[in-house]
């Protein structure tokens, strides 16, 4: 049987822990790009803890650059998921090279954009006068190498979309691999220093990227990558389906950038960079709950959006309903694991006890609610599949909108600049809730429509 008919055919259960588990893998892989970065960085002798703080000012930005291969990467392997769902191969083809062009061209207009204007948005997100310096090196370094990231990050659906979630792991694991690999060498033997840091990660993407290309040229790829001819109603599908990962990423990153301000600003020259350097921590200890989830999520949709293609319902039912299950069970562990392990996950960072210690204190307090955050992962990821822009997009931008508030009026209604870090448990607590009621209550009344339009 082959994985396209997989998806149409294959029973649900283990077809779900085989996308999903694999792609969650990847995703938990990819973290330690920014990770293990972070790691090194942090224990650099002498200039360490500055130098992290740097670092964390970069880790919003690199993640906003990465953001917009979300935008074609996620638009695009739905629709080519529904046109193979549908039988329509042609078209599949053709939204594979379409998105191509469409990731190179976002490259290089993203390039050239923050190496022209890196240096000001540094100042306004969150550095100060001592992290601006390896603030500036990270992320100059980091953004002339950007093509290759954007390019693998946003090509590698299209493996996950065919049914392919192994080749897709293993194109993230050999640049992280590789990156692990070349940290310590540039940092510290080579004595390159946060330099150093950026051209391992640079490198690593390089190689993730030209492998998911060989991979998808690859004569037995069911779509494969080959040219043809570019459509542009087919690149305003792609982008219109995209556009919800995108603003939810971006978003996001947006909404680290203005932590890292406030911290940095209600912090003042005693705490600032105290507190963006705890942020950076927990941050990083937050992706490795948020991008193992969207993996999870992620890497499923295609099951989704190819049965929403061939109109089955009753499958699409079920698969949400083990996503579901499986984000449960995913954010349980690591809920446990942030009142366990958080303490050994900081020392990775720092042995500074000071910093350590509140860098414990708020991991547990960021990641109070992530079981919750789970459904909410689950009923916008699933709602996109099945090409419901406007609820997911309705329901991200809410979520956002409440945190971007609480995360500005915190510090000034409770006095204190680390209050802002009671936004997240809030948003995550009381968000799903709102999102995961209109999502009962409306989803069947739309899979009924879909089932009469699949009849006639």
């Amino acid at each position: 049987m082959s994985k396209t008919k997989d998806l149409g055919r294959a029973p649900l259960l283990p077809l779900v822990f085989g996308l999903a588990i694999p792609t969650m893998m990847a995703q938990f892989v990819s973290v330690l790009y920014s990770i293990v970065d972070r790691i090194f960085i942090g224990n650099i002798p002498e200039i360490g803890a500055v130098a992290l703080a740097g670092a964390g000012v970069c880790g919003p930005i690199v993640t906003l650059i990465s953001s917009f291969a979300t935008l074609v990467g996620l638009g695009g392997s739905p629709n080519v998921a529904m046109k193979m769902g549908e039988g329509d191969h042609k078209t599949a083809h053709q939204l594979l090279a379409n998105c191509f062009v469409l990731l190179a061209g976002l490259s290089v207009v993203l390039t050239a954009l923050f190496l022209i204007f890196r240096e000001p948005l540094l100042m306004w997100f969150g550095a100060s006068q001592q992290s601006f310096p390896y603030a500036n090196t990270y992320l100059t370094i980091y953004t002339a190498g950007s093509f290759f990231a954007v390019m693998a990050t946003g090509m590698n659906s299209f493996l996950i979309c065919q049914g392919y979630a192994g080749l897709s792991m293993g194109t993230v694991a050999l640049g992280a691999v590789l990156n692990i690999i070349l940290d310590p060498i540039f940092i510290f033997v080579l004595e390159m220093g946060v330099a150093g840091a950026a051209w391992a990660t640079v490198l690593s993407q390089m190689a993730s990227c030209v492998f998911v290309l060989a991979m998808l040229r690859r004569k037995s790829m069911p779509v494969r990558l080959e040219r043809d001819k570019l459509s542009l109603p087919l690149m305003g599908s792609v982008l219109r389906f995209g556009l919800t990962p995108f603003l939810t990423i971006s978003l996001d990153s947006g909404i680290l950038i203005l932590l890292n301000a406030v911290l940095q600003r209600q912090g003042g020259a005693v705490l600032g960079d105290i507190l963006v350097s705890c942020n950076t921590i927990v941050q990083s200890y937050m992706l490795l709950i948020t991008m193992p989830l969207g993996g999870i999520t992620g890497g499923c949709q295609p099951i989704v959006s190819y049965n929403y293609g061939a109109g089955d319902t009753g499958r699409i039912r079920t698969a949400i309903r083990y996503v579901a299950g499986l984000c449960v069970a995913f954010t349980a562990v690591m809920t446990l694991c942030t009142f366990t392990l958080s303490p050994l996950f900081v020392r990775l960072f720092t042995q500074d006890n000071r910093l350590a210690t509140l860098s414990v204190k708020y991991i547990r307090r960021f990641c109070l609610f992530v079981i919750p955050l789970g459904l909410q992962y689950t009923a916008v990821d699933m709602s996109t599949a099945m090409g419901r822009i406007r609820f997911a997009l309705s329901c991200s931008l809410t979520r956002k909108f409440c945190f971007t508030v609480l995360t500005l009026a915190l510090p000034l209604l409770l006095g204190a600049a680390d209050a802002a870090f009671w936004a997240e448990p809030i948003v995550d607590l009381c968000c799903p809730i709102l999102t995961c009621g209109i999502l009962l209550a409306t989803l069947p009344g739309y899979l009924r429509q879909r089932e009469l339009h699949a009849r006639s």
